[in-house]
């Protein structure tokens, strides 16, 4: 992605290997400074995961390959190490499929640095598909809906739900985001509104809360990222999805989600089967340290939740544009 700087335009992933460390971006330093961090303890990583120093259901998956890799370097028990990984956050796929991934070439003596790279290159061309599947469904004049953060950020490079706007603005074509803030870590406000402004993309940052308003007013199209999609089609994402698929459906806007194959666990036969991670109640009660709840009010604080199926329109994958019902034929095929 084109990050603007003081010293001007760099390219940078949200993720990788350099003289023996994993790098990042520290997306928690973002909007107002682009800080990169470096790791040689697979552990750190694991750690950085949890802490959403690097999130996004992609990029915590490259996160996780980065992670076995440095374990395996180092002489760790892979077993070990992917416990301690897989420990790190529970919703999302993308960690479980790496880790699994990595462990089974490890253990055939693949070069572990190679093999994480290619992890995270392969991301990347499945994300740069995604965004030319996707941008088809993007016409000039739209007024187009996300919500979270599902850009370059989240997948390493390109995006899931951003891929198909990139490709979309970078064809000539002109439109509006409309960028829901994402309560309580703020992703959409943060994250989204300043990958959008690197692209130089039209975009404004809304309350989660007017979604309904500007959907009535006239939203063409809404189109979001994915933690975890379920053998039937249902699928986990950052909490107030399900809110918004609710509103297309009563005013009939297409409801797109973007994701890699790798996000599709067909062992889950469905949504309620997920497990929906509890952050702390200090990201709901605290801004910067200092408490803006009523002494004594306890908060509840889910990380996702579960859209049904019947409410989404397709998925845009790297393999296309399929709807719920072709989930188990296109994965069957895989």
């Amino acid at each position: 992605m084109k990050v603007r700087t003081e010293g001007g335009i760099r390219d940078l992933r949200a993720i990788w290997f350099s003289n023996g460390k994993v790098m990042m971006i520290d997306q928690r330093e973002l909007p107002h400074r682009v800080v990169t961090v470096g790791f040689n303890n697979y552990l750190d990583v694991a750690e950085a995961i949890r802490n959403m120093t690097t999130r996004g259901a992609p990029s915590i998956g490259a996160a996780a390959a980065y992670g076995m890799c440095l374990a395996a370097l180092s002489g760790i028990d892979l077993d070990l190490a992917s416990k301690n990984i897989k420990a790190a956050r529970p919703t999302a796929n993308d960690l479980f499929f790496a880790v699994d991934h990595m462990h089974s070439l490890l253990k055939k003596g693949s070069d572990p640095v190679r093999a994480a790279n290619d992890y995270a290159d392969m991301i990347v061309r499945k994300c740069t598909k995604i965004g030319e599947h996707g941008s088809k469904l993007i016409r000039d004049g739209m007024n187009v809906m996300t919500h979270c953060n599902a850009g370059a950020l989240a997948t390493v490079d390109v995006g899931t739900a951003l891929a198909p706007m990139r490709k979309a603005w970078a064809d000539g074509k002109r439109f509006f985001v409309y960028v829901s803030e994402t309560r309580p870590r703020l992703q959409g406000m943060q994250l989204t509104a300043w990958e959008l402004g690197q692209e130089g993309i039209r975009h404004a940052i809304i309350p989660d809360g007017a979604s309904a308003y500007y959907m009535e007013k006239g939203v063409d199209l809404i189109i979001t990222g994915a933690d975890r999609i379920t053998a039937n089609g249902d699928f986990a994402n950052k909490i107030g999805t399900f809110d918004k698929a609710i509103l297309a459906k009563h005013f009939g806007i297409p409801f797109y989600v973007a994701a890699p194959i790798s996000t599709f666990d067909l062992d889950m036969k469905m949504g309620r089967a997920i497990e929906i991670e509890q952050r702390s109640e200090k990201e709901v009660t605290e801004v910067r340290g200092i408490s803006i709840a009523p002494a004594g009010s306890p908060a509840l604080n889910p990380a996702f939740d579960v859209t049904p199926a019947e409410l989404v329109t397709g998925f845009i994958t790297e393999k296309g544009i399929f709807g719920p019902k072709d989930v188990k034929k296109v994965m069957e095929n895989e």
